[in-house]
């Protein structure tokens, strides 16, 4: 028996790499339903036609619901009697954003607070909404809407009593292999024979597997409190490493790694938890959990009765973590399903 016994779950934006990741994870346990909701009836009939090839004895768990988070009518529909809601929906390329930002800011902004409306009007018991390291100190149009994200989603949960609808955000950096990862890309290059490109060799990032992913989500679902922003103590290395880590497991010449320089919006580390959330984060072992601030807007209150106290720690970016070699990010890659089923294609 588990917490998602006979309960429904729906996943936004849930055609993605994340989507994948959460049914390949739970159509073979007791949960009752897992609702896929999105804009795209492509990309659906596909997941379709998969699930029901792949696993034939459970694919009847999933319900597809085509609509889109910037219509909040089209997101009621598809909410009625779900119990859970994991919110993945986001424009989320970095360059994309860049030049279409206002698109940014009616998918990631609007679209959240429509999701968060309609599941405190439906009674959804948890919302798990899924944010990004480019919102911790944003730079780019991406970062910045998914920051103004979190910021709707803070506020939100300070409306609603966590006894009818908890609302947590979780915060990760680069998934390997998911939609937007340069993983397939170098993959694809190196089986044509041309040379991997990147941007900029000592650019660092977060890196974690999908399933991590849905770990942290799980964890947050678990354990976090009505308006916590949570991390996980992911590691890093630079892109350099992880390029040449990708030419030692498929064949390709290291010597001739392209670089085409840093593309718009990108900045050369990212910010997990920024110093001032630091100030109030709690360590979770292998997470941390960042509390809502709770006050209101009565400053007077908290300008006379202040607290001094502050954590230690500063701020967590892709710099200062443990930082992989290019054997451990090899280690890490070749746990990944998609890595191996790519090997076999090589053979």
């Amino acid at each position: 028996m588990s917490i998602f016994e006979d309960k429904t779950l729906m996943i936004t934006g849930g055609t993605g790499s994340f989507g994948n990741a959460v049914l390949n994870r739970f159509l073979r346990t007791d949960i009752g339903e897992i609702r896929i909701f999105s804009r795209d009836e492509k990309k659906q009939d596909d997941m379709r036609h998969e699930f029901q090839a792949k696993m034939p004895d459970v694919a009847e768990k999933i319900k597809f619901y085509i609509g889109d988070v910037r219509d909040l009518a089209s997101v009621k529909n598809a909410m009625h009697g779900v119990d859970y809601i994991f919110h993945a929906a986001a424009l989320k390329q970095v360059p994309s954003c860049e030049f279409f930002p206002i698109e940014a800011v009616k998918t990631n902004v609007l679209g959240t607070d429509n999701v968060l409306t309609a599941a405190i009007e439906e009674g959804v018991k948890t919302v798990i909404c899924l944010s990004t390291d480019k919102a911790a100190y944003p730079v780019n149009a991406m970062g910045t809407s998914k920051a103004m994200m979190e910021k709707v989603i803070v506020a939100k949960s300070r409306t609603v009593s966590s006894n009818k609808t908890k609302i947590c955000c979780t915060r990760y950096g680069n998934v390997m292999c998911s939609r937007g990862s340069v993983i397939p890309l170098w993959i694809d290059q190196i089986r044509e024979g041309q040379p991997i490109t990147l941007t900029e060799p000592k650019m660092t990032r977060f890196i974690m597997s999908l399933d991590e992913a849905v770990n942290l989500v799980l964890f947050a679902f678990k354990f976090g409190i009505n308006g916590d922003i949570l991390v996980q103590k992911a590691p890093a290395c630079t892109i350099q490493t992880q390029a040449e880590a990708i030419c030692e497991l498929f064949g390709g010449k290291k010597e001739d790694i392209k670089i085409i320089g840093i593309r718009h919006g990108e900045k050369m580390y990212e910010t997990l938890l920024t110093n001032e959330e630091c100030a109030q984060a709690i360590d979770m072992g292998d997470f941390y959990r960042v509390p809502c601030d709770k006050r209101g807007l009565n400053y007077d209150k908290y300008f006379i009765h202040g607290d001094m106290k502050r954590n230690l720690l500063s701020e967590f970016n892709s710099n200062n973590t443990k930082l992989l070699s290019v054997e451990q990010v090899k280690e890490k890659l070749l746990k990944l399903e998609y890595i191996r089923e790519q090997q076999k294609l090589n053979q």
